[in-house]
């Protein structure tokens, strides 16, 4: 496969704020890379220098072949981008808000309605080409900015979280079509989520931590990599085990995942802290607590790769 998005040693500072801090990036079409990382990592302004909003201040982005310093016409040509905070005109309908997209991007007047109503179809929005857009769910108005970005057939999508804020529904629709986009026209597609269980369905991932890229592979090589152990604890008292368990020689930190106590440990003390936890009850008068070593999840990959913090007035 052609390597789409390509950059390297990609820098970018405001006044003293180092918000990236030499990125390099290869991502070919077939491929869903995920940019994942804390509030403030640098993830925003990685795809805003992607897409040509901002001008590295140093190192070489290259588009589909064609350099954004040299050739940004051609390069943003190839892209679909779909920001946090998408703007829908409120007053226009469905098809009027991506008929003018479609038209600023260059469609002839013969290829926009056609082409606009098979992206609303292909994305489930048919049915309410005529409903004005203030009237869409958030859900809907995140299928339309998709569609928006899709409208010329793009060969790299940059997605800034786009599914913040839609109900679990919606979000599983919204990957389906991602999924479904890069299996039909081989696009490159590189987004930023929060969420781990979006995450794991990416190619290969990227975390970022003030603006540095600090681990990079497959949902699968990331976990296989945390040097610490997993004990998964189920317990009545959570709150008041956890206490207890932050006090053990040996645990680096421990996690509330749902119902279930996250106890990260490192791996020549595991055998031992396993032991004293399944006898919490001898211990600290805790019944009811089970224990078990588990594979580490991408939540406790994100979680240890966070652990530095971030400089104060770090940008995202």
């Amino acid at each position: 496969m052609p390597l789409l998005i390509q950059a390297s040693v990609i820098k970018k500072s405001f006044g003293p704020v180092h918000a990236v801090r030499g990125i390099n990036l290869c991502i070919p079409a077939g491929e869903i890379y995920g940019l994942v990382g804390s509030d403030g990592a640098g993830k925003t302004t990685t795809l805003r220098l992607l897409v040509g909003a901002l001008t590295p201040d140093q190192g070489e982005i290259s588009m589909g072949g064609f350099g954004l310093k040299t050739h940004g016409e051609q390069a943003r040509s190839l892209i679909g981008y779909l920001s946090q905070r998408f703007s829908l005109y409120e007053d226009l309908s469905v098809l009027e808000n991506i008929r003018f997209f479609a038209e600023v991007r260059g469609l002839a007047a013969k290829e926009w309605k056609p082409r606009c109503m098979e992206i609303l179809k292909f994305v489930g929005l048919d049915d309410f080409a005529g409903r004005l857009a203030r009237q869409l769910s958030g859900g809907m108005k995140q299928k339309l900015g998709l569609a928006s970005a899709l409208v010329t057939r793009p060969k790299i999508l940059l997605l800034d979280e786009p599914t913040t804020g839609v109900d679990p529904n919606t979000r599983q629709d919204f990957w389906q079509l991602i999924i479904r986009v890069v299996a039909q026209d081989e696009t490159a597609v590189l987004l930023t989520t929060p969420y781990m269980d979006e995450a794991v369905r990416c190619t290969r991932l990227g975390f970022m931590r003030t603006g540095e890229m600090v681990a990079e592979g497959t949902p699968a090589q990331l976990r296989s990599s945390l040097v610490y152990r997993i004990i998964e604890v189920h317990s009545p008292s959570p709150f008041t085990l956890k206490e207890h368990l932050t006090r053990l020689p040996g645990v680096k930190d421990v996690h509330t995942f749902g119902d279930k106590l996250h106890v990260r440990v490192a791996p020549d003390q595991s055998a031992g802290i396993l032991e004293a936890v399944t006898n919490a009850h001898s211990q600290w008068g805790l019944a009811g607590v089970t224990a078990r070593l588990a594979a580490p999840s991408l939540e406790d990959v994100f979680i240890a790769l966070s652990e530095i913090e971030k400089p104060a007035g770090s940008d995202d």
